[in-house]
């Protein structure tokens, strides 16, 4: 696999961590867990978008997936949230822009888009170097946490054709309407507000459907519900096109690693069946 110049292993999953990106213009780092079943087959694989201050190992490491991966049969993908060590001044300065908080979309606006261009990272480029360096067949599906969740359900709406389910975990429904989106759209895309529409989920829905239900699970707990994700927003934008939607609310969970934890085996199984 000459194109990975350097890997290392956790938990089972391989850390591809020297990927020279052309989307994003710089290395981008993604992790990756092949079953046992991937020696005998191709096979389906699923892909997790991690939120805000993530990277490509958080989800490997905390939420356990790996055994459900291996029991339904799926690879799993892992890529970083965003481009690293870019020299962009201000990269770094905050937690929910810039470095960590790359919010899958295509930065329009300077010095952001030449590097921070995510959305085809995750939809073309990715995808095209997982086919071509690892045992998947032509199925894939994704899902994703927070901001990640954000990433899954735009990536699906806006490519039905490309991705056979999608689920999410706490995502942020609605970026327009809330502080961390408003705060990313404004400095990647510019005061343009018609040009935030193609990547809000719930602005997204109303132009064009998913063929396949929707499966979201919310905490009830999480502190971030009310005033930075905002599932009822994209539950009603659903109902007025009649989008399938599963809007789950998990009663006592909050937005940790220990919720994703909890019901990933639902959103892996959920997955499988699709794929």
């Amino acid at each position: 696999m000459d194109l990975l110049s350097q890997t290392k292993c956790f938990g089972g999953s391989i850390e591809v961590y020297s990927h020279a990106s052309i989307a994003c213009n710089s290395s981008m780092k993604f992790a990756i867990y092949l079953p046992p079943q991937a020696k005998e087959r191709s096979l389906p694989v699923l892909y997790f978008l991690s939120g805000l201050t993530c990277t490509e190992e958080n989800f490997m490491t905390k939420a356990g997936a790996q055994q459900f991966a291996a029991k339904y049969g799926l690879i799993l993908v892992a890529p970083d949230t965003s481009p690293r060590s870019t020299g962009i001044p201000g990269e770094e300065e905050d937690w929910d822009f810039g470095t960590g908080a790359g919010f899958y979309l295509d930065a329009t606006v300077d010095p952001w888009s030449q590097y921070y261009r995510m959305y085809s990272y995750i939809v073309d480029e990715l995808p095209e170097l997982i086919q071509a360096n690892f045992p998947v067949s032509d199925r894939q599906s994704i899902t994703g946490h927070s901001m990640g969740g954000h990433g899954a359900l735009i990536c699906a709406l806006r490519n039905p054709d490309r991705y056979q389910s999608v689920s999410a975990f706490a995502p942020i429904c609605a970026p327009m309407q809330c502080q961390w989106g408003q705060k990313a759209f404004s400095n990647y895309l510019g005061a343009n507000q018609e040009a935030w529409r193609s990547y809000d989920a719930s602005e997204l829905v109303r132009v064009g459907k998913f063929p396949q239900t929707i499966l979201i699970d919310q905490g009830s707990e999480d502190k971030f519900l009310s005033n930075q994700l905002l599932p009822t927003v994209f539950q009603k934008a659903c109902e007025e096109v009649g989008q399938p939607l599963n809007l789950r609310f998990q009663e006592g969970y909050d937005h940790s690693y220990s919720f994703i934890a909890s019901w990933i085996e639902d959103h892996i199984r959920f997955h499988a069946e699709m794929l």
